[in-house]
């Protein structure tokens, strides 16, 4: 990505290195196998409270949680520069947007943290995966979920992290619009969970945003270059659910999704890379994913 002359966002709260303070919840301890078994329910989540009941069913006294190695001091440095400018990226664009709309866009702020953080959705770790916290309009990335993405998922790139990125930054466009509050006051006649339930399609809508945002700043400023749309396909592949589920447990349970599968995923990004229009994100009015 062409990102040198981009400017950074000063909405990142760089929490790295603070432990994780804050009292609330006691911090759940997930295992290697457990983290495989929850990154399809988990991983580019709008909520975590939402599943940590399903996280304690991974929970083992005597299991180790993943230990991440620690990295050069000027690694998270650039790291962090990069992911400023891309959130920086998604200010502009949604900005932007929101103002064709006749609408004033709320910058969220995100948070990058080290081993476990408190939000407004409750404590989590970074096995929970990148999240969007619509309590306290915040995203939270530990840095080290894209070590993550590429060794075990085998999705690297800097369009790949971009990705992740914007698709949490999606959920805060449904936030700000009030999609998400719509959903939750149609949830009482529609599935949460499943194939075709209301997880899935706010997931897949969060995707298809992310291609809009894509779309719209390379139109701009031209950031994208030659592998970059093929990996952040590559990233939307490597977290379907039933990628996932077979890699985790063998078999895939349809009714178990909450993030779409590989093929869908990539579908909506897609619909959103070509068409720069919210307007074709319409995924719960869509007869099919």
């Amino acid at each position: 990505m062409r990102l040198d002359d981009e400017r950074e966002s000063s909405n990142i709260d760089d929490e790295r290195g603070s432990g994780g303070r804050g009292g609330g919840r006691a911090p759940l301890k997930i295992g290697i196998g457990g983290v495989l078994l929850a990154i399809g329910a988990l991983y580019f989540g709008v909520d975590p409270k939402i599943v940590f009941s399903l996280l304690e069913g991974s929970v083992s006294s005597g299991s180790q949680s993943a230990v991440v190695a620690p990295q050069p001091a000027q690694r998270p440095d650039l790291q962090r520069q990069f992911i400023s400018r891309i959130l920086a990226s998604t200010e502009d664009v949604w900005t932007s947007y929101f103002q064709q709309m006749g609408r004033t866009y709320h910058e969220p702020h995100l948070v990058l943290f080290t081993g476990a953080t408190q939000s407004g959705c409750g404590y989590a770790q970074t096995s929970v995966g990148p999240f969007y916290c619509p309590a306290d309009h915040k995203v939270y990335l530990d840095l080290a979920f894209f070590q993550e993405l590429k060794n075990r998922l085998g999705a690297g790139g800097d369009f790949a992290q971009a990705y992740v990125v914007a698709h949490e930054i999606g959920h805060h466009v449904q936030n700000e619009l009030g999609i998400m509050a719509q959903v939750e006051k149609q949830t009482s006649g529609m599935a949460e969970r499943g194939a075709t339930g209301a997880s899935v399609r706010t997931e897949l809508q969060a995707d298809c945003f992310a291609g809009v945002w894509a779309k719209r700043a390379n139109d701009a400023r031209q950031i994208l270059q030659s592998g970059d749309v093929q990996e952040g396909l590559n990233a939307a592949s490597a977290v379907g659910d039933d990628r996932l589920e077979r890699q985790g447990q063998g078999y895939v349970v349809p009714d178990s999704f909450t993030h779409g599968t590989s093929a869908q995923r990539v579908n909506w990004f897609s619909r959103g890379m070509q068409s720069g229009d919210i307007h074709q994100c319409d995924t719960f009015s869509a007869p099919t994913l």
